[in-house]
């Protein structure tokens, strides 16, 4: 595609792209000529434009004159002609105070990333928790509840909580519970969620464990705790400020958008795809395989510590997104995450 295209209708796809990112109308031929400096007669830009529409770069929207990107011409743009700047000492330091992290827990920094990806990029922030299975034990307890079922309060490294309720023999005590949870407290503490696994099998399958009761208790506990993969945890943040955008004026749009946003299962497929790939990842509209993101683009980065705790963040919006301002955010608070995380487990 790239040999394709003479440096003018490189230039000239450049502004259409970013006519219509700050203007969400279509640019006519007239318009082209008028803001750029091109040295070209608007028959000359129009011969230009009809080409790269031809190239299925632009489309003629309704009978306007004007043009509008396809997603195939924003994805030319991004990868080819999109100048991605670096944030100045100044903008660094006003994002870092744009985020109050002190004294908060990880599910209180989670939901003000998203809070502020949201209000800075004006569209809709998202974040993913760091996997369970990739998180770092700290502490475990054990709630009895009535019938036989006990309450496990999980608490990673980095502040992360969750719960599940187990079935439990019936004649265990608070008493037991709690020495138990003092117990695995002690051997498992610094582990990963997976090495605490491979641990907890390992000694099951040791016959000594069998003259320890509440050993084998506790392991037991513990596994039918850990076996199974936690819910991933997805935040979103500023989703009716999509809705202001003219792309989803229409009732149609509106209910396809809304319900893009319910599903928790698309967002955290997305979000994991872009932990395949160190950072900033795109995906737009229908190019993400995802039919409900139609009209859409997510820009995400990962976020990590030296443990291992992966987790993504990133900003939904339109495809007319202005990438130049969001992927910058998006990288830098990526990178302020990570140093969170890494102070947590200090």
């Amino acid at each position: 595609m790239a040999d394709q295209l003479t440096e003018r209708s490189q230039n000239i796809l450049e502004a259409i792209v970013e006519d219509y990112i700050a203007s969400a109308e279509p640019v006519g031929s007239r318009a082209i000529s008028r803001r750029h400096s091109f040295n070209l007669s608007p028959a000359s830009v129009r011969n230009v434009m009809a080409d790269l529409e031809d190239m299925g770069l632009l489309c003629s929207p309704h009978t306007s004159a004007g043009r509008i990107p396809t997603e195939k011409g924003f994805q030319y743009y991004i990868d080819t002609l999109l100048h991605v700047r670096d944030l100045n000492s100044n903008e660094k330091q006003n994002l870092r105070k744009s985020y109050r992290f002190q004294g908060m827990k990880m599910e209180d920094v989670m939901q003000e990333v998203g809070r502020v990806l949201s209000g800075l990029s004006k569209y809709t922030g998202l974040v993913m928790a760091p996997k369970f299975s990739s998180t770092v034990f700290r502490q475990i307890e054990f709630v009895r509840l009535s019938q036989g079922r006990v309450l496990v309060i999980y608490v990673s490294e980095t502040g992360l909580v969750q719960n599940k309720v187990i079935e439990a023999d019936r004649s265990l005590t608070a008493q037991q519970l709690e020495k138990i949870s003092n117990y695995l407290n002690a051997e498992l503490t610094g582990l990963s969620i997976q090495e605490v696994r491979t641990k907890l099998n390992q000694e099951l399958q040791e016959e000594r464990i069998l003259y320890d009761q509440m050993k084998q208790q506790a392991l037991k506990l513990s596994c039918a705790a850990l076996q199974d993969e936690v819910e991933n945890q997805v935040y979103v943040s500023g989703a009716s400020l999509m809705l202001e955008q003219p792309e989803f004026s229409t009732p149609e749009q509106m209910r396809r958008l809304i319900k893009t946003l319910e599903s928790k299962k698309l967002l955290v497929d997305l979000l994991d795809r872009s932990q395949l790939a160190q950072g900033v990842q795109i995906f737009i509209g229908s190019d993400s395989s995802h039919i409900d993101l139609e009209g859409c683009s997510l820009i995400t980065s990962n976020f990590s510590n030296k443990k291992g705790a992966i987790g993504s963040l990133g900003v939904i919006g339109p495809v007319r997104m202005d990438y130049s301002q969001v992927i910058p955010i998006v990288d830098f608070t990526a990178q302020l995450v990570s140093r969170v995380l890494e102070r947590e487990i200090e």
